[in-house]
């Protein structure tokens, strides 16, 4: 099963494609987005654009999504939320099953603690998929996204219960 990981921004978006098989995630993709110098809703589009094409070329099945943090900029805020919702949309029309986690979650379930750094997430990140050379943040991000959700999938495939369902009672224990 492909998974499709995206770290969303308006105007650099990461993304990250696994192969997620028993036992076994193996590197497909990864790469990131930089659309500068145009008004909001060319960024949106050209956001669109660029995972609807992911999509055709790799035809994941499933999207994994980070949420959107609190930012101290109301503006910054509403237009990443505004980046989020393009990619879902993009991924729901493609009919891909797509779950959100939080950053922390990521990095709970890439480092093993929700306060690791981005430095500690690229490292996982690359000894987890065998990968030698170096990753951009937004790439590392969007491949940790993906992993995190194959995490995610697989107790899910184990116990049948609901990632969403999965997500809450964790969140109700802390």
């Amino acid at each position: 099963m492909i998974i499709l990981g995206i770290d969303p921004g308006s105007r650099c978006t990461g993304y990250g494609l696994i192969d997620n098989q028993p036992g076994r995630i193996k590197y497909l993709h990864s790469g990131f987005f930089k659309i500068q110098g145009e008004n909001l809703a060319q960024r949106l589009g050209k956001i669109y654009q660029h995972i609807d094409e992911l999509i055709r070329q790799y035809q994941p099945q499933q999207m994994g999504i980070e949420k959107v943090f609190m930012h101290r900029n109301a503006d910054s805020a509403l237009k990443l939320g505004q980046a989020r919702g393009v990619a879902i949309c993009a991924g729901h029309l493609a009919g891909l099953e797509i779950a959100e986690y939080a950053p922390r979650e990521i990095k709970q379930a890439i480092v093993g603690s929700g306060a690791a750094s981005k430095e500690q997430v690229q490292h996982m990140v690359k000894h987890l998929l065998g990968l030698r050379g170096s990753l951009q943040v937004d790439e590392s991000d969007g491949l940790a996204i993906a992993i995190c959700h194959a995490q995610y999938y697989a107790t899910q495939q184990k116990t049948g219960l609901d990632i969403t369902l999965l997500k809450r009672r964790r969140s109700v224990r802390r």
